[in-house]
C-alpha cells in the first residue's frame, strides 16, 4: 500500500485538533474517511500514531516524529505547485532586521526560498526589538524590516501587512471552558493567566483588557513562549496568543486547546516596513514582490 498526500492531511488534521469527529468538520469529510486513512498510515510506517481516549486522539511517540515528517511533506508539495524560476538578476546584499517572534515562527521558511530564488541576493538577518528596527530603518542602518506590523506606530516608515493571525485563548485538554457556550474577557478574568512579555505582547495584551471592566488574573509574567505552552499544558493558567505561534503539543507531549473569544480581540499582524519615500534598491523589490506573490496581495 503506498502513502498518499490525502492520508497526511487527514493526519495532521486531527492531530492538530485532537477528535476524529471535529477534524472530519473541518475537512468536510465523513469521520469513517479519516479512520480508515489514519489505520492505512499506521499499517505503511509499522507503528501505532495515536493513542485513543475518551478525550480524543493523542499522539503516540512515534505520531509525534511522524508529525514532523508530514509537515516538512506538505510544505515541499505546496512549494513544488508553487514553482518560480530562479532569477540570477538580483545580486547584492539586502539588510533585514525582524522581531524576535517573527524570527521564530514565520522568517525561517522564507528565507530559504529567497536564498534559492535569488542565489546572487545574500541577506543579511538581525534579531532586534521594534524601537532598534524603527532606528535602524529611519537612519539607514537597515534596507526593510519583517515585523509586528500591528505594533509600529511611527509615520516616518510605511508598513505593509502580509498576515493578520487571529488571537484565541489557550487553555490544557479537559479545561472547563472547554464546555462553555461562550468564552470572553470576564471568564479568562476568573482564571490564572500567563502573561507573555516578548515583542511587547504584554502591552498589546492590556490595551484591550484595559477597554473592558476586566483584567488579567496574572501568575507570572514571562518573555518565553515554550514557557506559556508548558504551562497552559499544565494547567498552571491560561493565555491569549496568536495563531502564528500555537502548537498543539507542549514539549511534554501535552495537549493545548484554543478557543476562540467573543470579545472583539484584536489579530497579530505581520508585514513589511521600510522607511518612508525611500528609493526600492532591485534587492529591496525582489524582496517585497516575493512577499506580496506569496500572500496574493493586490497590485
Amino acid at each position: 500500500m503506498a502513502l498518499n498526500l490525502r492520508q497526511i492531511r487527514y493526519f495532521i488534521a486531527t492531530a492538530e485538533i485532537g477528535q476524529v469527529s471535529q477534524a472530519a468538520i473541518h475537512l468536510s469529510i465523513s469521520q469513517s474517511a479519516i479512520t480508515t486513512a489514519i489505520k492505512e498510515l499506521e499499517h505503511i510506517v509499522g507503528h501505532s500514531l495515536f493513542e485513543r481516549t475518551a478525550q480524543g486522539m493523542k499522539l503516540t511517540d512515534a505520531g509525534r516524529e511522524f508529525l514532523s515528517h508530514a509537515y516538512e511533506i506538505m510544505s515541499k508539495v505546496e512549494e513544488a505547485t508553487n514553482l518560480r524560476m530562479v532569477s540570477t538578476e538580483v545580486s547584492g546584499t539586502l539588510t533585514v532586521a525582524a522581531t524576535y517572534t517573527v524570527i521564530g515562527y514565520f522568517l525561517p521558511y522564507h528565507i530559504e526560498r529567497l536564498r534559492r530564488r535569488y542565489p546572487g541576493l545574500g541577506i543579511q538577518l538581525f534579531e532586534l526589538n521594534r524601537e532598534s528596527i524603527e532606528e535602524g530603518l529611519l537612519t539607514n542602518r537597515y534596507d526593510v524590516a519583517v515585523l509586528l506590523t500591528s505594533n509600529i506606530l511611527n509615520p516616518e516608515l510605511t508598513t505593509e501587512t502580509l498576515l493578520s493571525s487571529p488571537r484565541r485563548l489557550w487553555v490544557p485538554a479537559q479545561h472547563r471552558l472547554l464546555n462553555a457556550e461562550t468564552v470572553g474577557l470576564r471568564e479568562i478574568s476568573e482564571e490564572p493567566y500567563i502573561m507573555l512579555t516578548v515583542d511587547e505582547a504584554s502591552h498589546s495584551s492590556l490595551k484591550y483588557w484595559s477597554s473592558t471592566p476586566y483584567q488579567p488574573r496574572i501568575a507570572l509574567r514571562t518573555s518565553s513562549i515554550e514557557a506559556v505552552r508548558s504551562l497552559v499544558a499544565n494547567d498552571q493558567g491560561v493565555a491569549i496568543l496568536s495563531d502564528m505561534v500555537h502548537r498543539p503539543w507542549s514539549l511534554e507531549g501535552r495537549r493545548i486547546e484554543t478557543i476562540t473569544i467573543q470579545d472583539g480581540i484584536p489579530s497579530m499582524d505581520v508585514g513589511l516596513a521600510w522607511r518612508k519615500g525611500i528609493q526600492f534598491t532591485p534587492a529591496m523589490t525582489a524582496f517585497r514582490s516575493y512577499f506580496r506573490h506569496s500572500f496574493q496581495l493586490p497590485g
